[in-house]
């Protein structure tokens, strides 16, 4: 069979197949909840246990920093002491230290949107991959 110049012609298509999506240990603990997923990503350590400071040490190391002027090392030892404070489920403290955080860098944290909800994904995460 001839094909006149206008015809296309049939082309067949191979299917590649698809790469399997991996997700996370976070991502499977906070399932469809993206919003909580993306306040845990940004804040919380995913092994606190490695950070060889206590939260006290990290809260007197930001005052400090603080008092002298030095905000970006304030903020970031709020953080630090924040991530901890997740870790040990002290939402007082959670709110505390990244609030801290919002005013000494002027951007939002979204962990402050719905903290409690937040360190109870933590919690999960911790009780099923720290062991």
């Amino acid at each position: 069979m001839r094909l006149k110049f206008w015809e296309k012609k049939e082309e067949k298509i191979e299917e590649k197949p698809k790469e399997e999506v991996k997700i996370t240990e976070l991502e499977e603990v906070c399932g469809e909840d993206k919003e909580i997923y993306e306040a845990l990503y940004q804040t919380m350590f995913l092994d606190p246990r490695k950070i060889g400071i206590s939260i006290q040490e990290a809260y007197k190391n930001a005052k400090r920093y603080e008092e002298s002027g030095d905000l970006t090392r304030a903020a970031l030892w709020y953080r630090i002491a924040g991530g901890l404070a997740i870790y040990q489920e002290n939402i007082k403290k959670v709110k505390e230290y990244f609030r801290k955080c919002e005013e000494l860098l002027g951007i939002s944290f979204p962990i402050l949107k719905n903290p409690e909800k937040a360190v109870s994904k933590a919690k999960e995460y911790y009780q099923k991959y720290l062991k």
